[in-house]
């Protein structure tokens, strides 16, 4: 049995999309996948709800206690080079422009949410920098931390995830996480400062195509994701 607690939403009564992929894809890694996983969300992940898990040799499901299914993890693969490496002055160009300081349909976003503080929250706010490029500094605060001081695989994902969005501009369209192919190469530490990186691939229709990556200050390669975001109707989202 497991929950997603309420910290962790995303929009104001579901979960993070990135932080519930992470969640899945960790419970899939746990059952000796190695790689990148897939995680694929299918309803409105429910908030402070009880939730069981289902395993098969493929995949990893989380269902609903009435059975309907929340989301599902399997092996993953990558179909793009992850976003470039950007250096200190483009990170904080893209948190200087960032869009939701302004205009953002989820400021309560556990992500990237303007109202939520620190420790609360991760704060990422990813400003567009060109190219269809976002980016922003991301220091990880200590609450944040396991016991070892390195956040764990949801949280990572969670990190991952709406420097993606932006880079298909939330602001324009409200948008949720369909499906997040990711891999952490190395946990991050609390208390260090990584640089978040968002691309946009394609639109086709109501779906976004976006790679985000993290990367040390020195460049190296920290962890990246592929993602499908799909526009929805805030009016009727999760009715």
């Amino acid at each position: 049995m497991v929950t997603i607690p309420r910290q962790f939403n995303g929009p104001p009564d579901s979960g993070n999309g990135g932080w519930v992929c992470g969640l899945v894809a960790h419970e899939r890694l746990a059952q000796d996948h190695t790689g990148p996983v897939t995680s694929r969300l299918r309803m409105p992940p429910p908030l402070d709800t009880p939730l069981a898990w289902e395993h098969d040799a493929d995949e990893t499901r989380l269902l609903t206690h009435g059975g309907a299914l929340v989301g599902t993890a399997g092996p993953g693969a990558f179909t793009r080079e992850p976003p470039p490496f950007l250096d200190t002055s483009a990170v904080e160009a893209g948190l200087a422009a960032y869009p939701g300081f302004t205009t953002h349909p989820f400021d309560q976003c556990f992500t990237c949410g303007t109202a939520r503080g620190e420790g609360d929250g991760l704060r990422i706010f990813s400003g567009p920098v060109g190219d269809d490029l976002t980016a922003a500094p991301w220091t990880v605060h200590p609450s944040f931390a396991e016991a070892d001081g390195t956040v764990g695989v949801p949280v990572a994902w969670a990190a991952l995830d709406c420097p993606g969005g932006w880079a298909a501009d939330f602001s324009a369209q409200p948008m949720v996480l369909g499906t997040m192919t990711a891999e952490v190469l190395s946990a991050p530490v609390a208390g260090e400062t990584y640089h978040a990186v968002g691309q946009l691939a394609a639109r086709e229709g109501r779906k976004f195509f976006t790679g985000t990556a993290l990367y040390t200050p020195a460049g190296e390669l920290v962890g990246r994701a592929e993602q499908v975001w799909i526009e929805i109707d805030l009016a009727t989202f999760g009715s």
